[in-house]
């Protein structure tokens, strides 16, 4: 089947079906219950699929060049003439870790200053992989927030969060809820 019909095809596939197709044509699961985006996700990748079978199908021997050639391509090349999914591959070769970011601006823009030599290159060594994170809802009226802002950059901190870790931290001590403050000293340590 073409990959025209193919991705004409995704439409009619439910939910369930568009996971488990994600999952062959993408190469990792997830946990997506939007179509559409699913639907676009792998009507990429079956159209980077299909480009890329035609392009190695008209190389010979001699014309086509090594894998690593291939890899670290020349900061000349055109990179907004690239596909999300091409972008994300020169990204890993370039910086040296994966880029799930659907973005094209954002990962030429990377690519461009890890080539400049302005970013970390490789793995994120202060990435605490182990360790689950949960993101706290905390609602605040605006004028509050720029007065916390303010105070945040007077007292030498890294942002909001570093104010709001350090406080609960103090709270939290002097409350004599020692335990819990002991693991937040962790967090406010860095």
């Amino acid at each position: 089947m073409s990959t025209k019909k193919q991705i004409a095809n995704l439409a009619k596939l439910k939910l369930n079906q568009l996971q488990a197709k994600y999952t062959e044509v993408i190469g990792k699961e997830t946990r997506s219950h939007n179509k559409t985006f699913l639907i676009r996700k792998i009507g990429e990748a079956l159209q980077a699929n299909q480009n890329s079978t035609k392009s190695d199908a008209g190389t010979t021997p001699e014309t086509s060049v090594s894998a690593s050639a291939a890899a670290v391509a020349p900061a000349t090349e055109k990179l907004s003439k690239l596909t999300v999914l091409e972008l994300q591959a020169r990204y890993l070769d370039v910086v040296g870790r994966a880029s799930g970011s659907p973005n094209k601006a954002y990962l030429i823009w990377k690519i461009r200053e890890a080539r400049k030599g302005r970013i970390p290159i490789g793995p994120r060594k202060s990435a605490r992989q182990d360790v689950a994170f949960k993101v706290l809802p905390l609602r605040m009226e605006s004028a509050i927030v720029e007065k916390l802002d303010g105070v945040w950059k007077r007292q030498g901190l890294h942002s909001r969060a570093d104010l709001f870790r350090k406080s609960l931290h103090i709270f939290l001590r002097d409350s004599g809820e020692n335990e819990v403050a002991a693991l937040l000293a962790e967090d406010v340590k860095r």
